[in-house]
């Protein structure tokens, strides 16, 4: 519309006022729209958004090993050794967690740690790379492992285990084709990358999930699939066909074993499904049943303090001097539950 000037004057001076209004507040408005553009572009440089997420992926923390108390961890003390998302091995001190080193190298994802039963000072890491590296934990941070086992034929590992003595060395690994394969190692062996000392291929139809050696007896070995099978070997006989002692089927994919019992004869199964199975194999020569335990809806079934309910099954462990097989159960509130399995379910402690 018209713009109307009220500044004193003739009618040329009032034009000429009028003009020179106008131009400021155009000038004015360029000025404005510029510093907002800039404070828009110092903005996106600042990024605030971009800097508020985390510089990089967050690392999950997979799974934990702990050396004897007596075991050597350098200046740190005994160790905590843990397995990571990022494919690396953090090792800390066990009294204080600080970190002491990290070692790498697997170029697939972890599938376990163990410390040596026979030396305290060697860890082994699994890895779906189908290498299980072992690592001299007195100078943690080395680049390079004391020593490596591969799988043949490019074989990817779901898990492995030493055997009582730290001489015997096995790792299950996935479906490939239409078999799954127990691959035995000799630790002993020296140079860099000791060969296979043999291979079982016909006990298990799917991927091997858990290996356990005995904790008394360096030839027992128990293994479970997702096939659902747990079987028993002697690995002192000759052919797979031989070395197979008892085999039981827990119905759903097997996500843990573990030996349990006085004598080490009973044999604990939690499946991925959060099943419970126990079985006493000192039956096996016997007509008596083997099965103690047999609760697929276990997580259901157990009842908790207040009326909680578990989520999920965590891991287990047989306490020795206590004589009890502990269950560790788990909410998705990061609750913990320790269960008393028997052959009457589980029970809280």
């Amino acid at each position: 519309g018209e713009h109307v000037c009220s500044a004193p004057g003739t009618a040329a001076q009032k034009r000429t006022a009028c003009w020179g209004l106008c131009c400021q507040t155009v000038i004015k408005r360029g000025r404005r729209k510029d510093r907002m553009e800039s404070l828009q572009e110092r903005f996106a440089c600042l990024s605030i958004a971009r800097r508020a997420e985390p510089s990089q992926e967050p690392t999950y923390l997979l799974e934990l090993a702990c050396a004897e108390p007596e075991s050597p961890g350098g200046a740190g003390g005994p160790l905590v050794a843990v397995s990571c998302s990022d494919r690396s091995v953090r090792l800390h001190c066990r009294e204080t967690l600080r970190l002491l080193g990290q070692c790498g190298g697997h170029a697939g994802p972890l599938c376990g740690l163990r410390f040596s039963p026979s030396s305290g000072s060697l860890l082994f890491s699994g890895s779906a790379d189908g290498v299980v590296r072992s690592w001299d934990v007195r100078t943690p941070g080395s680049a390079s492992p004391a020593q490596e086992f591969r799988a043949p034929a490019s074989l990817a590992l779901c898990s492995f285990d030493l055997s009582c003595g730290g001489a015997v060395l096995c790792g299950g690994t996935e479906k490939q084709e239409e078999d799954s394969y127990l691959v035995f190692w000799d630790v002993r062996a020296a140079g860099g990358a000791a060969p296979p000392l043999g291979v079982y291929s016909e006990s298990h139809s799917d991927d091997v999930t858990q290996v356990r050696f005995h904790p008394r007896d360096p030839d027992r070995l128990a293994s479970g699939s997702t096939d659902g099978l747990v079987n028993v070997f002697d690995v002192r006989r000759g052919c797979e066909e031989e070395a197979l002692r008892a085999t039981v089927n827990s119905e759903s994919s097997v996500g843990c074993v573990r030996w349990a019992g006085r004598g080490a004869d009973r044999l604990l199964c939690l499946s991925h499904d959060e099943g419970v199975f126990l079985w006493d194999l000192a039956q096996m020569d016997t007509a008596e049943p083997l099965s103690l335990l047999h609760a697929p809806q276990a997580r259901q079934d157990t009842s908790l303090p207040g009326g909680a309910t578990l989520d999920h099954f965590v891991g287990a462990a047989w306490l020795e001097e206590a004589e009890t097989l502990l269950v560790l159960g788990g909410t998705n509130r990061g609750d913990l539950h320790l269960l008393d399995c028997g052959p009457g379910g589980l029970r809280p402690l």
